[in-house]
């Protein structure tokens, strides 16, 4: 049986982090507000800050089947919502006229039944799973087009959906909804109105660090505070294309965790650099005398603020 959901803010901040997300107090109230008041959750912010990640921990916590729609250009009805099934129709067909047992006007309501509807993410986030409402994560919206959008509005309203030859579809129990953007565009007014919205920002120092503790357990302290320290001096720095995300640090800690590494140097941030940037030029700005002069910097920053870790 599914759990049911959390009655309260500190009861989704303690369901977070039993799945060892760390989230701030405002993001644990607009959850909990979206879940108590059966509206989408729209989740803006950078790639990388853990936006996606929330659909997955909702899913594990409250044991209800995650649906996912992967956005992309070009998406359509027939990829996010249902298509027929042509190959079996048409088989359908060739048996039908080869054994002549069946009138066309029968073939017509059989090969249009749903037994020959193959149901992608939108229409399967309406039906009864047994488990209680799915998680639907929308995720990366931003890369459709405005009419993929205008097609979301009749789902996101009503939670229904129409296919000409069977009819409307609507959902026993609305789906948990969250939609992620990275906002490379803006995203029409008219479908933010229907959902209640949460800008997903880097976290802070000191949660980051609570967020690599919990992710990559077992890392010297000293180390942790010196990536810490290092990735936020990073996020300062508007010259960089592509500021690393929380995503970033912890694939960071991994890899300088596979290395032994028990403190930064120069020498391995230049080796790892392309864990936790991903662009050329970025790399060729902060690689050498810049790297160096960061790591001083936050050394000296850690040691004046007499962080045990330092």
């Amino acid at each position: 049986m599914p759990s049911s959901l959390p009655q309260s803010i500190d009861a989704i901040e303690a369901l977070l982090k039993e799945a060892n997300y760390v989230a701030d107090r405002s993001l644990a109230t607009v959850l909990y507000l979206s879940l108590k008041m059966g509206r989408p959750l729209f989740l803006e912010g950078e790639a990388g800050v853990g936006k996606t990640e929330i659909a997955k921990v909702l899913s594990e916590q409250l044991d209800r089947p995650l649906i996912r729609l992967q956005c992309y250009e070009g998406l359509d009805v027939s990829s996010a919502v249902y298509e027929w099934n042509y190959a079996r129709q048409m088989i359908e067909i060739r048996l039908s006229e080869a054994t002549e047992e069946t009138s066309k006007e029968k073939l017509g309501q059989n090969i249009f039944s749903e037994e020959f509807l193959i149901k992608r993410p939108l229409l399967q986030a309406l039906e009864d799973t047994g488990r209680g409402a799915p998680i639907l994560l929308i995720d990366e919206l931003d890369r459709t087009d405005e009419p993929f959008e205008a097609y979301l509005l009749e789902v996101l309203s009503d939670f229904q959906i129409t296919i000409p030859e069977l009819g409307t579809v609507k959902a026993a129990e609305p789906p948990i909804v969250i939609i992620t953007s990275n906002r490379t565009r803006e995203i029409h007014d008219a479908l933010k109105r229907r959902c209640l919205y949460h800008w997903v920002d880097y976290p802070d120092a000191t949660r980051e660090k609570e967020i690599i503790s919990r992710k990559v357990p077992g890392v010297d302290a000293r180390l942790t505070a010196q990536i810490v320290a290092f990735v936020q001096k990073l996020r300062e720095d508007p010259a960089l294309f592509k500021l690393p995300g929380i995503a970033e640090s912890l694939d960071w800690t991994n890899a300088l965790t596979e290395l032994n590494a028990i403190s930064l140097d120069p020498a391995v941030i230049n080796d790892t650099l392309g864990v936790l940037l991903k662009y050329q030029d970025d790399i060729s700005k902060i690689q050498g005398s810049e790297a160096a002069d960061i790591l001083t910097q936050i050394n000296s920053e850690l040691e004046k603020s007499g962080d045990p870790a330092a």
